[in-house]
């Protein structure tokens, strides 16, 4: 009975859960904002009902007075109303200001302008209403309903009882009427509702007013039952995106009751926790909202996204380091004067600026490299943090080897933490490893049984009997500390510069701009996310024991899971994707030297979070890349400059006026059909769901064969594709040189020696021509016969040469015309050495010219030894160079045979050209 009572007495928390979540997804599903804002916007709700209650106009601007005086106090009707008219109006201003001029940008870049929300409007009560917590007098009854030992309060029930309804009304609005009909289409396609006539900004509009309506909404209902504190009302959107999570951030009842059985959940947890010693008596509450998410992503999601579903990360340029060794010297120098040069307190400030610019570094590694939005790097900092000294004093460990072993117990949580990002991409990794960051720093940080009322002390680190520490009193902040720290700081540095130049740094863009593409060149997607998860952690616990070394002692308050989030949002702010912007993200931290400078010249100190997140909101505005996103645009632009000066590009059509013209309609070759196939297909069949895509394929491609694959719109010739490659389930047997890749991974079908290009080209455009086709290389290097027959350099030289792209090398793939992105997709495939070589329109974007260029190459390919299967919608091409022809329809195999069989076949006719069709030679 009592787990019963525990759970009811959760229905209060769970309404507000549930009501949040509603918002999230109404937020979301209008405008693709996961609003991050969304408990800060009820904080913000809930103290303005309360001052209008006491009879005060809260008034929150800087350099005005918190009120105004009404006169008296208000009546609950009139104060709720006004309140709820405000937020509607605050979630209209955030959306015209912020948030429509980010309709274009990166998903990164908006969740990270509502993170700069979140905390602005936190700073802001904090700064001008005080943390201590405020009552509300009820809104409901709050009598105690009882029927034998069971035990309810109106209150909650009535709280929970409006979500409910509300969401049903909602739900049935959003299904019945033409404002629902409108949104939904505006959800589903932006170019669509403008053919409509429907204005997807009018409508966001709308649905930003509405979402920030029902989280004021929340915020009033819950401040009677949870006392008005900032932080805990800004930290209720964890279990309220839980929740989101829960429902697709699409179904709005299904997140009401979601959200409800979080907030049970959790009570239920408390109560576990005073029950059972042997469960932690703090923190499990904070477990539950990320138990739940993992479960349902560990269902629901899928290790690489399927055709059609891919996410983009484009988080901007990750442009490729030079002259790393003069840098890092000229650094060391300056760093080292400015430490002796300056005083006590600029020095510690610029001591501080180097340990978080370790931390952001592991930030420029997982997110900016990887694409792996983590918001728990610097609780992964705390783990080393809180581990320092146990490790040095019960184990005797000495510096350095002790912060080692932390920051490598630091690297294992990050490859924790990292494992549900194995499964999941994009915010929704935000998303887990938040909930991680607030469940580790409850369960252990938080947990005074584990760290003690007074935290962790911290050892000084010595070194041959030289004493390395910070000091004390008036030797503090001693020189020596600063320059190893200096000296820790420029290595980590070097390190990420050269990471970002060798081949897993240039395969962790890949997989940050697509993961499919990347396993198609052979890249191991799984592998490529935890050495992410693992550098950057151990970066980041390197961090965490410098910190801990600074401060001697050791509190949650440095590692806290909101400052974590600040941190990220300050990375993203400098620009995550550079080490330049992970360094200026240490400069501009808390407490670090731009903010004892400031605090120094104003004395804004307890401003500088208010400050820094309107710069980080105007900034996202202005330029999503980052402060140091314009001088990487500028050195990007000299850079192509230059390069244009020096040669003019090359596009295929160019270097097709230097290819004699040939005759591909040569007859075709004949193959030993007694020989081993190339690639055999036996029964291959493709369900999506009750709709079969292929139907028990078999077909055989003889070894050193151009092969044609060809049929209508739909007829599954991408789904073979995808069948062969991995990409798709299939049932049935596919054989690469009698070998079967039944289990094999897409990257190590990719390995075994197989080639693909995509019909839609995939590119990373991020990175240059020659970074393209590198990643390609990946395949090669796990291949022993392959290693030894060609170097790198010599390989991708040839590739260059045989499809006339050199002149293109080091462009960025984002620059290139259509014609010139197929050529890069094609050497991409060719740089892992293929026996097979799968080709999906080709000679899509190319004119007839080009097209004719591209088959003599393609012949080439082939007499070189390489077996060729392409997919092409131009058969002139088709019909011309290729050996054998096959003809799918409706997913079934309908005809094969030599190109002058398919020309003169009446079922191929029917089936692809048209029942009057006349096929002509």
């Amino acid at each position: 009975m009592q787990h019963l009572v525990f759970l009811l007495l959760g229905l209060g928390n769970g309404a507000v859960f549930g009501a949040l979540a509603l918002a999230v997804v109404l937020t979301y599903r209008s405008s693709g904002v996961v609003n991050f804002a969304t408990g800060a916007i009820a904080l913000y709700t809930a103290y303005t009902y309360a001052y209008l209650r006491e009879g005060e106009l809260l008034i929150l601007i800087p350099g005005l007075p918190d009120s105004i005086d009404l006169g008296g106090p208000m009546g609950l009707w009139p104060a709720m109303a006004i309140s709820l008219v405000i937020a509607a109006l605050l979630g209209l201003i955030l959306y015209l200001l912020v948030f429509r001029p980010l309709r274009t940008s990166p998903l990164v870049a908006r969740a990270v302008a509502a993170l700069g929300i979140s905390l602005l409007i936190a700073g802001l009560v904090a700064q001008k209403l005080g943390t201590d917590p405020i009552s509300v007098d009820p809104i409901f009854p709050v009598d105690i309903w009882q029927s034998g030992d069971l035990q309810l309060s109106a209150d909650r029930f009535y709280f929970a009882l409006t979500i409910v309804v509300l969401a049903i009304l909602l739900a049935l609005v959003f299904r019945y009427t033409k404002f629902g009909l409108a949104t939904r289409a505006s959800a589903e396609t932006e170019r669509g509702a403008y053919v409509s006539g429907i204005s997807p900004d009018r409508i966001a509009a709308y649905n930003w007013m509405l979402s920030s309506a029902v989280a004021g909404l929340a915020g009033i209902l819950i401040a009677p039952i949870v006392p008005l504190v900032p932080v805990a009302y800004t930290l209720f959107i964890v279990p309220a995106l839980a929740a989101a999570i829960l429902a697709r951030f699409d179904l709005v009842v299904v997140a009401v009751f979601a959200g409800l059985a979080v907030g049970m959940l959790q009570s239920e947890a408390q109560y576990l926790a005073t029950k059972f010693d042997w469960l932690p008596a703090a923190g499990l509450p904070e477990l539950v909202p990320l138990i739940l998410i993992l479960l349902v992503l560990l269902i629901r999601a899928k290790p690489l996204p399927a055709r059609g579903a891919i996410i983009l990360q484009t988080l901007g340029r990750a442009p490729r380091p030079n002259h790393v060794a003069p840098t890092a010297v000229v650094m060391t120098i300056v760093g080292v004067l400015a430490l002796v040069l300056l005083d006590d307190r600029m020095r510690t400030g610029l001591i501080v600026s180097f340990i978080m610019a370790i931390v952001a570094l592991s930030s420029v590694v997982v997110t900016g490299y990887a694409g792996q939005v983590s918001l728990a790097q610097l609780t992964i900092a705390g783990v080393a943090g809180f581990l320092l000294g146990p490790i040095a004093n019960t184990f005797h460990l000495p510096f350095p080897i002790a912060p080692i072993v932390a920051a490598l117990c630091a690297a294992a949580l990050g490859v924790l933490i990292g494992l549900p990002a194995l499964r999941i991409r994009g915010l929704t990794v935000a998303v887990v490893t938040l909930a991680m960051a607030f469940a580790v720093e409850a369960i252990w940080f938080r947990n005074v049984d584990i760290v003690g009322a007074e935290g962790v002390k911290a050892p000084k680190p010595s070194l041959f009997g030289w004493d390395l520490g910070i000091g004390q009193g008036l030797d503090y902040p001693r020189v020596t500390f600063g320059v190893l720290v200096l000296l820790v700081f420029v290595a980590v540095a070097v390190f990420v510069a050269l990471l970002r130049r060798s081949r897993l740094g240039t395969e962790m863009l890949a997989v940050r701009a697509n993961e499919r593409s990347a396993a198609a060149a052979g890249v191991s997607v799984v592998r490529v996310k935890i050495l992410a998860f693992a550098i950057g952690a151990f970066i980041a616990g390197i961090g965490g024991s410098l910190l801990a070394y600074q401060q001697q002692t050791v509190t949650f308050d440095s590692y806290a899971a909101l400052g974590g989030v600040a941190l990220f949002a300050t990375v993203y702010l400098a620009g995550i994707t550079s080490v330049a912007g992970g360094i200026l993200a240490g400069v501009t931290a808390a407490n670090g030297l731009l903010f004892i400078f400031v605090d120094e010249m104003w004395s804004v100190s307890g401003w500088y979070v208010v400050i820094s997140s309107v710069l980080l909101i105007f900034t996202v505005i202005i330029n999503p890349e980052g402060i140091v996103g314009p001088a990487h645009t500028l050195l990007a632009n000299r850079r192509a400059a230059s390069l244009k000066a020096k040669a003019k590009a090359v596009s295929a059509a160019d270097a097709a006026t230097d290819v004699p013209a040939k005759d591909l309609s040569a007859e075709p070759r004949v193959f030993d059909r007694t020989a081993l196939p190339e690639l055999s297909l036996t029964d291959v069949s493709v369900k999506y769901g009750g709709a079969v895509a292929l139907s028990d394929v078999s077909l055989q491609i003889p070894k050193g064969a151009l092969v044609g694959l060809i049929g209508p719109n739909g007829a599954g010739k991408t789904t073979l594709m995808d069948a062969i490659t991995g990409f798709a389930d299939y049932t049935g047997d596919v054989t690469l040189a009698g070998a079967s890749m039944g289990g094999l991974a897409p990257h190590n079908r990719i390995r075994a020696g197989l080639g693909r290009t995509f019909q839609a080209i995939e590119l990373y455009d991020d990175l240059s021509v020659t970074e393209n086709v590198k990643v390609g290389r990946t395949a090669a290097v796990h291949r022993p016969d392959v290693k030894a027959e060609h170097s790198d350099i010599g390989h991708l030289t040839e590739v260059f040469e045989l499809l006339g792209i050199g002149d293109i090398s080091e462009r960025p793939a984002g620059e290139l015309s259509q014609g010139q992105r197929q050529l890069v997709s094609i050497a991409r495939a060719l740089a892992g050495s293929p026996n097979l070589l799968l080709l999906d329109e080709p000679a899509g974007g190319l004119d007839s010219t080009e097209s004719r260029w591209l088959g003599e190459r393609l012949r080439r390919i082939c007499d070189s030894g390489i077996t060729i299967l392409m997919v092409d919608h131009d058969m002139d091409l088709v019909l011309n160079i290729c050996d054998e022809v096959h003809v799918l329809n409706f997913g079934e195999l309908i005809a094969s045979g030599t190109p002058a069989e398919i020309r003169a076949n009446r079922t191929v006719a029917t089936a692809y050209l048209g029942r009057e069709a006349q096929v002509h030679g």
